[in-house]
């Protein structure tokens, strides 16, 4: 019975935790030519939190955003991931640390060209960090799917 109750506790914890977790994540595309598509990945963060940038100083001790793409044999990247928001430049002078961050919203961009008109998707995983003026949840990997048509 006692193991029952661990699982049950586990269970509720695992739940509550993953529910409020502070940043949810929305992902797209948007055709913009032919054969071509603007993919936008966004962050959108409840108030108080922050989520970092790609780019960080040589100080920054905490885990900046990063995205990993699946190969695609029939897709091909145009550009770098680009990020669309108010960039915050957060510097704390006791520690002597700085972080480039965001808050409320982020928009991640990347232009991606298909070889051939065909349907394919583009996969990958975000890896992130976010934190509020107290404390820092540990690193999150989500991963996604966005249709290309």
């Amino acid at each position: 019975m006692m193991k029952f109750v661990n699982i049950l506790t586990f269970l509720f914890i695992s739940v509550t935790a993953s529910a409020q977790y502070p940043v949810t994540w929305t992902y797209s595309a948007k055709k913009i030519a032919d054969k071509k598509f603007e993919i936008q990945l966004v962050a959108n963060m409840q108030p108080g939190w922050h989520l970092y940038s790609q780019k960080q100083s040589d100080d920054f001790v905490g885990i900046p955003t990063s995205f990993d793409f699946s190969n695609n044999p029939l897709v091909s990247f145009e550009g770098g991931l680009k990020e669309v928001g108010k960039m915050e430049k957060f510097k704390d002078s006791k520690l002597g640390l700085s972080a480039n961050q965001y808050a409320n919203t982020v928009k991640f961009v990347q232009i991606v060209k298909l070889k051939a008109n065909v349907k394919t998707n583009l996969v990958g995983q975000v890896e992130f960090q976010t934190c509020d003026d107290k404390k820092c949840l540990p690193p999150k990997t989500n991963n996604f799917t966005i249709a290309l048509n």
